[in-house]
C-alpha cells in the first residue's frame, strides 16, 4: 500500500479563463451545477459543507444539501435547536464549500446566514417525503441520545401520530438563506498551476480578482 504522502494525480480537465467569466457569480455558479448534475459522477451535487464557529471561536463543519438558489443567495433548511443553528444565532457568519472534485472543481462562498420566513420554510416543508416530515418531529438535532432504538421507537410513535392528513411543520424547523460576501471558483490545473478568481461584494456590484494557487 503506498504511502499517504504519495498519493496524487494531475488535474486535467481544463482550465478558467478571466475572458470567460460572467460579471456576475450566480451565472458561473449555476453553470457549474447544471454541467456537475450532467455529467452524473456525484452522488449529491447539491451536498455543500457548512462552516460555522462558536462562541469560543471553535468552527464546526457538516454536510447540508443546497435546496435553492438566486441572486440573493443559498438556501438549506435545518433544525433551529442544532447545534449550527445555535452557533448562527450567535454569529451570522458562515462559509460554504461545494467539493466537485470529479470534475476537479470547487467554490467556495464566504456571507452571513439569516433565517427564512415561517412561510417560506412551510412551502419547502409540504414538499418533502412523508417520512422526512416525521423524522424532523423526532430528532432533537445534536442532543446526546442513548441508542438508535430511541429515534426508532420515536419515529414509530410519530408515523402513528400523523398517520391521517398532513405533518404540520414543527416550530424548530426551519432554513437559512445564505447572503455571499465573496465567492471564488476554483478549476485544477496541471502540475498544480490551479485557476481561482474570487468575486467579492462591493455595495451593489461584484468585483473579480485572479488568486495564486
Amino acid at each position: 500500500m503506498s504511502k499517504l504522502s504519495d498519493i496524487r494525480r494531475e488535474y486535467t480537465l481544463g482550465g478558467l479563463n478571466r475572458q470567460d467569466l460572467p460579471e456576475e457569480p450566480m451565472a458561473l455558479f449555476a453553470k457549474w451545477l447544471e454541467q456537475v448534475r450532467d455529467a452524473e459522477v456525484i452522488p449529491d451535487p447539491t451536498a455543500m459543507s457548512v462552516a460555522t464557529v462558536d462562541a469560543q471561536g471553535q468552527p464546526f463543519q457538516r454536510i447540508v444539501l443546497l435546496k435553492r438558489f438566486d441572486e440573493n443567495g443559498f438556501v438549506f433548511f435545518t433544525n433551529l435547536e442544532s447545534r449550527k443553528a445555535q452557533h448562527i444565532e450567535q454569529n451570522s457568519k458562515v462559509s460554504l464549500l461545494f467539493p466537485w472534485h470529479s470534475l476537479e472543481r470547487q467554490v467556495a462562498i464566504t456571507g452571513h446566514a439569516e433565517p427564512l420566513s415561517t412561510a417560506e420554510v412551510v412551502k419547502y416543508f409540504m414538499t418533502r417525503p412523508k417520512e422526512s416530515q416525521i423524522a424532523a418531529w423526532v430528532s432533537k438535532q445534536s442532543s446526546k441520545i442513548s441508542a438508535r432504538q430511541a429515534l426508532e421507537t420515536k419515529f414509530a410513535e410519530m408515523k402513528a401520530k400523523f398517520s391521517q392528513g398532513e405533518v404540520p411543520l414543527p416550530k424548530f424547523w426551519g432554513g437559512y438563506l445564505v447572503r455571499p460576501d465573496s465567492i471564488e471558483f476554483w478549476q485544477g490545473g496541471e502540475y498544480r498551476l490551479h485557476d481561482r478568481f474570487l468575486y467579492q461584494k462591493q455595495h451593489e456590484t461584484w468585483s473579480i480578482s485572479r488568486l495564486a494557487p
